[in-house]
């Protein structure tokens, strides 16, 4: 067998293979006898084609067949044995057989080359959020709105009321058009956003008061439209006293008091927000290691974070995109991220790679213990005979292996905490 490896780019290689007559003539002989026994052709015998007719119809086949098993059977070998490290599966450009040798041309991407900048002098700010006893108390009301009472209030809507009133489609002279009002129309202006015009109109406004409102047109060709208000009803939403008894019951018996329930909501705002802290920390090392190492990244493997990437979108839009949603635009829109995990991967991967960094069964059992202990209803064999099928074990080894490479990162570089108050949550 001769071999010859040429570079097209820093992730693009072509392999010629060829092959003398004896080191793939077994094969197709084979394919060929196998054909002589099952090819029938009229006014022959099964079996008894003559040879040359036979190489006539179905040779192509064959020869197109012999190509792809010699090509799957020595590109592994030679990629082994070159220390190729391929990104795709390798594609046959053509491939010939003459004078008793059988040439395959095959094109392929490979994970590129490149020398990684240190990092050790890297400065790092990571948030670090400060839970108050007032964040703590909103987080409650947020849980206590789904057991509140809308009332009536004699008093100025604020940004959190709802407004009820008939409206009415006025003209540019403020006359009331024919059959165009609305009556006992509900404006919950916390949910409008901060720039519409209803909201804008209606903040402040008391029962019995009226407001005028001018929508923006979409485009030039759209009219703007002109509405009147008229409030009936301002409702507040008023929330229950945080008593025993309605801790039992909104959390199901789980909690016996309000104290221990106000401690675990505090508990579980720590966790979400020591997370979103180390999260936020990972996304800026990861952006800082991607711009100071401009390494060009294989199509097929930015093709594939693209693909992840609107999977992904479609299943939070519940399994489906909405109907005329221009996918392709999508996709397109979608290539700068997936460019940007690709080049990751190849940054995280040559880490992992200068440090040695594996995955072991003992690592698996760590990580298997830690969910366990997220999640009392799952014991730590149940979660190690998860993590350890064929189903799982490749995800989790991915997150453990990129855990020890952030660990390898966070070791050598310059993490400052900034004391951060937690956003403020809307709704």
């Amino acid at each position: 067998m001769q071999k010859n490896i040429t570079k097209i780019s820093d992730t693009e290689q072509q392999l010629e293979i060829i092959l003398a007559a004896e080191e793939f003539g077994t094969e197709y002989d084979q394919e060929l006898e196998e054909a002589k026994r099952t090819v029938q052709i009229k006014g022959f015998r099964k079996g008894h084609v003559p040879a040359g007719m036979l190489k006539k119809l179905v040779g192509p086949a064959i020869e197109a067949s012999i190509a792809e098993k010699m090509a799957s059977k020595h590109f592994a070998a030679i990629a082994e044995e070159d220390g190729i490290k391929p990104a795709s599966r390798a594609a046959i450009d053509s491939f010939s057989f003459e004078d008793g040798q059988l040439k395959i041309q095959l094109s392929y991407e490979v994970h590129p080359e490149f020398e990684l900048k240190s990092f050790e002098g890297y400065s790092f700010s990571q948030p670090r959020y400060v839970i108050t006893d007032e964040d703590v108390r909103k987080e409650i009301n947020l849980i206590l709105k789904g057991h509140g009472t809308l009332v009536s209030v004699d008093e100025a809507a604020t940004e959190t009321d709802t407004v009820i009133g008939d409206v009415t489609k006025i003209d540019e002279s403020g006359e009331a058009e024919e059959e165009s009002g609305m009556e006992n129309h509900h404006f919950n202006l916390a949910y409008l956003p901060e720039d519409n015009p209803f909201r804008k109109a209606l903040l402040g406004k008391k029962s019995g008061e009226s407001a005028d409102v001018d929508t923006e047109p979409k485009d030039e060709e759209t009219p703007v439209q002109h509405y009147r208000i008229v409030v009936k009803e301002v409702k507040r939403l008023e929330l229950p006293e945080l008593t025993d008894e309605l801790v039992k019951d909104i959390t199901g018996q789980r909690f016996e008091n309000a104290e221990d329930f106000t401690a675990d909501v505090r508990i579980q705002l720590e966790q979400h927000f020591t997370m979103k802290s180390e999260d936020e920390l990972l996304e800026s090392i990861s952006a800082k290691l991607i711009e100071e190492n401009p390494v060009p990244a294989p199509k097929s493997m930015i093709a594939s974070f693209s693909n992840m990437l609107v999977e992904n979108a479609k299943r939070q839009m519940g399994g489906n995109f909405p109907k005329g949603f221009d996918v392709r635009q999508f996709t397109l829109a979608m290539a700068p991220n997936a460019e940007k995990h690709a080049r990751w991967l190849l940054i995280s991967q040559k880490i992992a790679e200068m440090n040695s960094l594996e995955v072991t069964d003992e690592d698996i059992r760590a990580f298997a213990e830690n969910e366990a202990g997220k999640n009392p209803s799952i014991s730590v064999e149940q979660a190690l005979n998860a993590y350890m099928s064929s189903e799982f074990r490749d995800y989790v080894s991915d997150s453990i292996l990129k855990n020890k490479v952030y660990d390898i990162i966070k070791s050598q570089v310059t993490i400052t905490e900034e004391p951060t108050p937690i956003p403020e949550h809307k709704g």
